[in-house]
């Protein structure tokens, strides 16, 4: 089982950046998806979530307007948008999939919102 997540880097407040993470070795689409995001000295926060055939999503009010997470189950992969960015946003993100009996995570991304 594997989740890589990708796309993370520095940039500059009030800028984009889309992440994604593609997943192998489980039915991808039989896991709900989510994000999640922890900052330097701070717990794990979850960000948004998607359900198994990405009919509903769901944000941490905070993303809410800002972030929008999809899902590819034909490429397996999950994709958060990230737009307006804030240096509160800075953070190392992580991807999730579960399905109740079973939770995978991936490595993690670095995102640094910086001027």
């Amino acid at each position: 089982v594997q989740l890589v997540e990708s796309g993370g880097g520095l940039v500059q407040p009030g800028r984009s950046l889309r992440l994604s993470c593609a997943a192998s070795g489980f039915t991808f689409s039989s896991y709900d998806m989510s994000w999640y995001r922890q900052a330097p000295g701070k717990e794990r926060e979850w960000v948004a979530g998607i359900t198994s055939v990405g009919r509903s999503t769901m944000y941490a009010d905070s993303m809410k307007g800002r972030f929008t997470i999809s899902r590819d189950n034909a490429k397996k992969t999950v994709y958060l948008q990230m737009n307006s960015l804030k240096p509160e946003d800075t953070a190392v993100y992580y991807c999730n999939a579960d399905s109740f009996t079973r939770s995978y995570w991936g490595q993690g991304t670095q995102v640094t919102v910086s001027s």
